[in-house]
């Protein structure tokens, strides 16, 4: 009998541990075909049209890449991720088809000729709009492909030379010529990894503070130095319709080129050493040079130096020039920015930023254009006696625009629209612009009037439309407006007065497509595109915009999904799982606005939280999660408290509206969304289950700021521990799941965060589970990974949330 007993206690102890070992290695799995069917689904092409709008490009993307594809060789250095095998970016989901369609007729044409293995980006179209470009990524290099629009036909123009690793690497010239980064045809063999390393790896800091925040991927050694100087080593072609190639200028790290709109100088970066350790190759110093379109230098315009040292604060900047570009109105002229508070946000100066500008042939002196107090945000260009000026103030959420006349920058310029730029209800738009002689994008005005695009924001969500705005009254002229039930916006004007323009429409249940509406001839619009809806099979979900208050009065909203079918009050309330994503916010009346559009199609991405409604669940997608701090307090002051409420708001308007069953509620979000999570389960016991998606758990390990914290840890040490989960690990009761791509590159969520939350709740009793997905980054990519990780989410729905009642009556 004992012997017996052994055996048993033997045999369950190995099931055990190899049951531990499966779990541990873990194979890809696939989730129930509800889900699967969905996120398998077509996606739907992207379109592009010409200048005056009468054809589109109609381009075919691929499927999510196999997990083979993303496995692939890859280089994580300088803040880049790099195919060594193609000198261009790795993780790139490229095009697979191009098609040509005629807005008028709807006619179709096929591009023939593609490559046989087709793998596109970057196309680019002449300026007379008789040819186009592409680059084609193979397995070993980067080729250039031309496509002549009169005949749609395409043939391969050059070999593998093209080096796309940063910046842009093809422009067409005005005579229809192409000047490409190639990769230099001398730099030789990828440099090899030493045996054994030369010696100690050596950083020192001489009393400069370099606050820096927690950027991933960053070069560590020499090596990676000499592997970043090798990639982006390039030499400038120009390259004619035949293919015949011509070295243009001296080769060296080419950061970016641009040519002035009429093609007589090119605009050269340049990075050079010292590279940095702290900061990625955005931030590495470079000098801005001036060509002419030989390549001979015309003039070194400016050097900017290493960017490590730079203020604490959204609003911090670099001193000397900065944001340097051509004007768009001027055949070759320069302007840039220089800030004259140090970049120093904290700094109080009347004049923080001012615009200059330097004609060519760039001999004379730099010539004031205008001043900021605020941060440089843009210029909108028109002609020499009108642009818009754009200024922004992170910490305020200023977003100002002010006409100026640039042929007199003693004449005061005008402000014509002073709000916060979280204030949907009173955002009049972008203005529309429109192509001038030298192809490049100018305000589309009369007079002084512009033409603008809104989103439209109101009470009722998002109704676009298309207006004109008085520059000198500030007042204007709703010219078309999307209706319900539909979702629409203006896609491109077509004409002077704005009378001929293409939508994009939409609706709940109808794939967004392409209309043709003409307002002056009083037509029926004319639908352009038929694309199919890929998501039959939730045509009948039901959907609705819903808005209630928090306890303190705020005003939220989300969007509520429910089954085909479902009747709220008639039948049992369904488990839930609610989606969201925390928002920060200087004004309690427009954190309270209502945000999006009932009337938007219901698209379901490989994130979206929707899949659930086909296993028989509610869900509250959009659920909003706002933190108010008026004044001088900061949102994050507030953070925990608020956070909390949101919660407690969302879910009794659910549950009394009779769609959710209390108990049942599972709460999830991706990044800040499962920071969220965390949280809410760290100080509420509201929820049955959470999911947290490529999250950070522990600001001191992003102690330089985070989202829109602008303080330091060593400023506001209470705000970073108490809005860490991993400072309360010990008090989550609630299961919670993390997912979280063991490649992930975006800032501040290291994958370090979820193995030490994970840890940390282990080490408390927790449940929870900890999935890894091998290659991925902050967004999942491959499509083993995507259907692991719906199936994951669904396996923990099911158990915790669904089934929760069962399990309590098991125990």
């Amino acid at each position: 009998m004992k012997l017996r007993v052994i055996t048993i206690l033997v045999l369950s102890i190995s099931l055990s541990l190899f049951q531990a070992e499966v779990i541990a290695q873990g194979t890809y799995q696939t989730p129930p075909k509800s889900i699967a069917d969905l996120v398998n689904a077509p996606s739907t092409p992207s379109v592009r049209f010409s200048k005056n709008g009468d054809w589109m490009l109609v381009m075919e993307r691929s499927d999510s890449p196999s997990i083979e594809t993303l496995s692939q060789p890859e280089l994580k250095i300088a803040g880049m991720r790099i195919n060594p095998a193609t000198s261009g970016p790795s993780r790139q989901i490229g095009v697979e088809n191009i098609k040509i369609k005629k807005t008028q007729t709807g006619e179709e044409i096929q591009i023939t000729g593609l490559p046989a293995q087709p793998n596109m980006g970057g196309m680019s179209i002449s300026d007379d709009e008789k040819y186009m470009v592409f680059t084609q990524s193979d397995a070993d290099g980067i080729s250039l492909w031309l496509v002549d629009l009169t005949t749609n036909s395409a043939k391969k123009l050059t070999d593998k030379i093209v080096n796309d690793v940063y910046g842009n690497s093809v422009l067409w010239t005005p005579g229809n010529k192409l000047l490409v980064k190639a990769v230099n045809p001398t730099r030789g063999s990828i440099p090899v990894r030493p045996s054994a390393p030369a010696g100690p790896i050596i950083q020192e800091t001489t009393g400069d503070a370099a606050p820096s925040r927690t950027y991933q991927d960053l070069l560590e050694n020499p090596y990676d130095e000499a592997l970043f100087a090798y990639f982006m080593d390039s030499q400038l072609m120009e390259i004619d319709l035949e293919g015949n190639k011509k070295p243009i200028g001296p080769t060296g790290m080419i950061k970016s080129m641009d040519l002035s709109p009429d093609g007589s100088y090119l605009m050269v970066d340049l990075i050079k050493k010292p590279f940095s350790y702290l900061v990625p190759a955005s931030r590495f110093p470079y000098d801005v040079e001036i060509w002419s379109k030989e390549g001979k230098k015309v003039k070194a315009l400016a050097q900017i130096p290493l960017d490590e040292n730079r203020p604490t604060g959204f609003d911090a900047t670099v001193t000397g020039p900065r944001n340097i570009n051509w004007r768009a109105d001027k055949a070759a002229m320069l302007y840039w920015v220089e800030a004259q508070d140090g970049g120093d946000g904290r700094v109080e100066m009347k004049e923080r930023d001012i615009v200059y500008t330097l004609a060519a042939p760039f001999s004379g002196s730099k010539q004031k254009l205008a001043t900021s107090a605020y941060r440089f945000g843009g210029i909108a260009w028109g002609d020499d006696s009108f642009a818009i000026l754009s200024e922004r103030w992170s910490s305020s959420r200023k977003d100002m625009r002010s006409v100026i006349n640039p042929s007199n920058s003693s004449q005061a310029k005008q402000v014509i629209i002073d709000r916060s730029s979280d204030d949907l209800y009173n955002d009049p738009g972008d203005p529309v612009m429109t192509e001038n002689e030298f192809g490049e994008l100018v305000l589309l005005r009369k007079g002084d009037l512009l033409y603008m695009r809104s989103p439209g924001g109101s009470d009722e969500g998002d109704m676009p439309y298309l207006s004109t705005f008085n520059t000198k009254t500030k007042e204007e002229t709703i010219l078309w407006r999307s209706q319900a039930p539909y979702y629409e916006r203006v896609a491109k004007v077509l004409n002077d007065d704005a009378t001929e323009f293409i939508t994009i429409k939409e609706s709940t249940d109808i794939q967004p497509n392409y209309w043709l509406v003409n307002t002056k001839k009083r037509i029926a619009p004319q639908q352009i595109t038929n694309f199919d809806n890929p998501y039959e099979s939730i045509k009948g979900i039901q959907k609705q915009l819903v808005t209630y208050e928090r306890n303190d009065g705020l005003n939220l909203s989300a969007v509520i999904y429910t089954p085909e079918g479902f009747e709220a009050g008639k039948d049992a309330p369904l488990p839930v799982l609610m989606w969201a994503y925390p928002r920060e916010y200087k004004s309690k009346e427009v954190a309270s606005q209502v945000r999006g559009s009932q009337y938007s199609f219901t698209r379901v991405s490989s994130g979206s939280p929707l899949f659930w409604v086909t296993r028989g669940y509610a869900v509250m997608d959009r659920t909003e999660m706002p933190i108010v701090g008026e004044g001088e307090k900061e949102p994050n002051d507030y953070f925990l408290d608020q956070l909390v409420a949101n919660a407690e708001a969302a879910i009794d308007e659910i549950v009394e509206l009779g769609i959710g069953d209390r108990n049942r509620i599972a709460v999830g979000g991706h990044s800040y969304g499962a920071f969220m999570t965390a949280n809410l389960l760290s100080h509420t016991d509201l929820f049955a289950a959470g999911i947290a998606r490529s999250g950070a758990y522990n600001r001191t390990l992003t102690p330089f700021g985070f989202q829109y914290e602008q303080r330091t840890y060593w400023e506001a040490p209470e705000v970073y521990f108490n809005m860490s989960p991993f400072s309360f690990a010990h008090k989550v009761k609630t299961p919670i799941l993390l997912l979280h791509g063991q490649a992930d590159n975006n800032s501040g969520t290291f994958p370090i965060q979820s193995e030490r939350y994970y840890n940390a709740l282990k080490g408390h009793g927790a449940t929870a589970r900890l999935v890894f997905l091998p290659n991925e980054s902050h967004g999942y990519a491959a499509k083993e990974s995507i259907n692991h990780m719906l199936w994951e989410m669904d396996n923990w729905l099911e158990k915790y949330v669904k089934n929760k009642n069962e399990i309590e009556v098991s125990k």
